[in-house]
């Protein structure tokens, strides 16, 4: 038996899938982090810093402003619960698991061993790089290339010696200890992961299964296409088989989505058998372009009818939205976009552009987003939020930090009154 859902219904229960029908917490600890990423399973990194790099985003989302220093301890200075690797692109994700990407792993050894590649060309690069790291321990690239023989010549440059720990990393060889700022810190697979951990080896059809579980745990409700790109799983015999399996489980259930449909026929879907259907969302927040929520366009498309492209790559005067511009959640409904930056010698939250979605309701949801603003430019150290004239939201977004900005020094005018 399929079940059926409205469009909406949907929206709703993806988002609380995600962690939006959660309250966001008067302080954030450690363990506030773990339990987002125990919904997430994965924490995408990028590396733009116009406004806050990408992996600060999905915690500001559904936490509320936070100490980016804790992110920090968490992710980077220590590998005790998380280690980076390919399990969407690259991703922080639990260190339990590295057993389950064997088989990415393996996929990459094949592909970059292959007769004529970079791999089988420099193999001394590569087994010097290796040895550096057993003598050494973690290391930057900056400090292996420091230390490379000189009689070499050009073989000993800074691009062979990247290549070599991105190679070693993507076969599993090496592992990443740690960043500095954003500077990555290699080691040795061994020297990162637990024994126990690393001597683990799971079949891959279990693998497969997993992470199709996984998926579907995080989505909420989700077609097979929606699954397989949650973990970049190429292989759609292999989802369709774990989706089956995992049907035949009771963990899945099909289910009809009203809207989802291609080529004028409905989509196949699924929900996970601990999916909840929240009556509402109350959300109002930023999301990083790569939220789970939003990262696959045609997920987006449908469940959100928001047509998203990150611009970084079109020259400035194409861009259509702006340069990194972030979807804006009200609710169940992706209502703007907003183009962000961090001028911090001016100690001002930029909004460049703000242009409103389908699903806007303008003279209800620019009170809530420029609340986010305000919380958005607080969250980063900044004092004040600039709105320029781009955008089809810009001019009312203007307005309604322009009335709380009023509210505040009334509040504060009154406070001191009272005082007096």
């Amino acid at each position: 038996m399929t079940d059926s859902l409205s469009a909406a219904q949907a929206r709703r229960m993806a988002l609380a899938a995600q962690g939006f029908t959660r309250s966001r917490p008067a302080s954030v600890a450690a363990r506030h982090i773990h339990t987002v990423m125990g919904r997430l399973g994965v924490l995408q990194i990028d590396s733009v810093n116009v406004f806050a790099r990408s992996h600060y985003m999905p915690l500001f989302s559904r936490l509320g402003a936070y100490d980016p220093d804790l992110l920090d301890r968490v992710f980077m200075a220590k590998t005790t619960h998380y280690v980076e690797y390919l399990a969407h692109e690259a991703t922080f994700m639990p260190i339990q698991d590295w057993p389950l990407w064997r088989f990415r792993r393996e996929y990459f050894r094949a592909r970059l061993a292959k007769a004529g590649s970079w791999a089988a060309s420099n193999e001394r690069t590569l087994a010097w790089v290796r040895d550096e790291l057993r003598s050494r321990g973690p290391l930057r690239p900056a400090d292996i290339r420091a230390d490379a023989p000189r009689e070499r010549g050009t073989w000993w440059d800074w691009d062979e010696v990247k290549l070599a720990l991105e190679h070693m990393w993507r076969t599993g060889d090496v592992a990443i200890s740690g960043r500095k700022g954003f500077e990555r810190s290699y080691a040795l697979a061994e020297h990162v992961v637990p024994a126990d951990i690393l001597a683990q080896e799971i079949p891959v059809p279990d693998a497969m299964r997993e992470l199709v579980r996984r998926a579907a745990r995080s989505h909420g409700v989700a077609t097979a296409s929606d699954l397989a790109d949650y973990y970049r799983i190429r292989d759609r015999s292999a989802v369709i088989t774990a989706i089956g399996e995992l049907t035949d489980a009771g963990e899945l259930m099909p289910v009809r989505v009203k809207g989802w449909e291609r080529q004028g026929r409905p989509l196949p879907a699924w929900r996970h058998a601990d999916a909840v259907l929240p009556r509402s969302v109350n959300a109002a927040t930023l999301l990083t372009p790569f939220d789970p929520v939003v990262w696959f366009r045609d997920r987006a498309l449908r469940a959100f009818d928001l047509d998203y492209r990150i611009e970084i790559y079109v020259p400035a005067e194409k861009r259509r939205y702006g340069y990194y511009s972030l979807p804006v959640l009200v609710g169940d409904r992706i209502v703007a976009r907003v183009d962000l930056k961090a001028d911090r010698a001016a100690s001002t939250l930029q909004v460049q552009s703000a242009w409103w979605e389908p699903q806007a309701r303008p003279s209800d949801d620019a009170d809530l987003i420029a609340g986010e603003l305000a919380l958005a430019a607080a969250w980063q150290g900044l004092e004040h939020v600039s709105v320029s004239g781009w955008g089809t939201a810009a001019g009312t977004l203007h307005e309604a930090l322009g009335s709380r900005a009023e509210a505040s020094v009334r509040r504060h005018v009154h406070a001191r009154e009272v005082v007096a």
